[in-house]
């Protein structure tokens, strides 16, 4: 199942939130000063003015940079960029959890149509047994993620 794989791929990255913590200064400028190039260097094997540079490296502080323009600049630094989303927790917990809440919002409404019609279901190992049902149909639907309405 993709799900498992990509969970795989990224328990490492999820592990070790320090690997993936982005320097307080950002990358571009971490790596530069690393590396012992100056902004100069850096806009000289870039093409790009000193000036380019140092708002290139306020962007990444600021989230606003471009994946293309910090793709060059890695490059022209001898690196490659990585990109990925790093899960807070694993994929599948993710959908169980998300399952969870759509299962419960959806035996809330069965139980108050029932109360209504004086059908209530009492015994809370049926309750159980329902709700794990419905959410083990729930991981799998393609409807997992639509607003509950």
């Amino acid at each position: 199942m993709m799900r498992r794989s990509i969970d795989g791929r990224l328990a490492p990255l999820r592990q070790n939130r320090a690997m993936t913590a982005r320097p307080a200064g950002g990358w571009v400028r971490a790596i530069r000063s690393a590396l012992g190039m100056s902004t100069t260097d850096l806009a000289r094997r870039l093409g790009v003015t000193p000036v380019a540079v140092r708002k290139l490296e306020a962007s990444e502080r600021a989230g606003t940079a471009r994946l293309d323009t910090l793709a060059r600049a890695a490059d022209a630094m001898g690196c490659d960029l990585v990109y990925a989303f790093v899960p807070r927790a694993s994929l599948e917990e993710i959908v169980r959890d998300q399952a969870e809440k759509v299962a419960a919002e959806q035996l809330r409404r069965v139980e108050t149509t029932m109360a209504l019609e004086d059908q209530r279901v009492e015994d809370a190992r049926e309750r159980d047994r329902l709700r794990a049902e419905r959410v083990r149909a729930l991981t799998t639907s393609p409807h997992l993620w639509r607003e509950l309405a």
